[in-house]
């Protein structure tokens, strides 16, 4: 039985179909590819605390009942930050919820569950989603894929591109691109749309 609780702390993202035991990302790619090209566009939407506080209870609703589903034990804390409602799951006691903490998973899982919040609401959500600290692991990959794109640049390249991502992805490669010094922008649209990282 999960608890759901309420924390003002920053936390992260995570979502999934359940197949066979595996969690298949297929059918989601459209999803998620909508959500992320609106993703920028609803940033201008500041949405009120309130609209923030009924998207986390939608959306933690939703995590629990995955969670009953699946037969895992998790603690859900509901945080609000920088105009987004946070989600993030624990594990309880002996639970093992690294079934749902691998990086496909949690993408997967938040884009379902912003679709449910959506459904619910009638609003468009941009909540972020953590599983057992997905949130911190994508983040010091984040910052691999930075430093790899650096070192070609430091050997020579004139730029360095990185893969696709969400914006919510590109806002913190940026964010980490600028702490070192360097400078990026982002190209591309939808699906594609990337960073692209160049000397300061």
């Amino acid at each position: 039985m999960s608890d759901v609780s309420e924390t003002t702390e920053t936390t992260g993202a995570v979502a999934t179909d359940i197949h066979d035991g595996e969690f298949d990302t297929a059918g989601i790619d459209a999803a998620e590819s909508h959500v992320a090209a609106d993703d920028e566009s609803a940033a201008a939407d500041a949405p009120t605390a309130s609209r923030l506080d009924d998207e986390g209870d939608v959306a933690a609703d939703y995590i629990e009942e995955l969670l009953d589903i699946c037969d895992l034990d998790g603690d859900i804390d509901i945080a609000v930050n920088d105009g987004r409602a946070y989600i993030s799951v624990n594990a309880s006691g002996d639970s093992n919820l690294r079934i749902l903490s691998r990086p496909d998973t949690v993408a997967a899982l938040q884009e379902l569950t912003r679709l449910a919040v959506q459904t619910k609401t009638g609003e468009f959500s941009r909540l972020i989603l953590d599983v057992g600290g997905s949130r911190e692991q994508r983040q010091r990959e984040l910052e691999n894929l930075v430093d790899v794109a650096i070192a070609k640049i430091s050997a020579g390249a004139t730029a360095a591109e990185l893969e696709p991502m969400s914006s919510y992805e590109r806002k913190l490669v940026h964010d980490i691109v600028a702490a070192r010094g360097f400078v990026s922008e982002s190209e591309g649209e939808g699906r594609d749309r990337h960073t692209v990282i160049s000397p300061a």
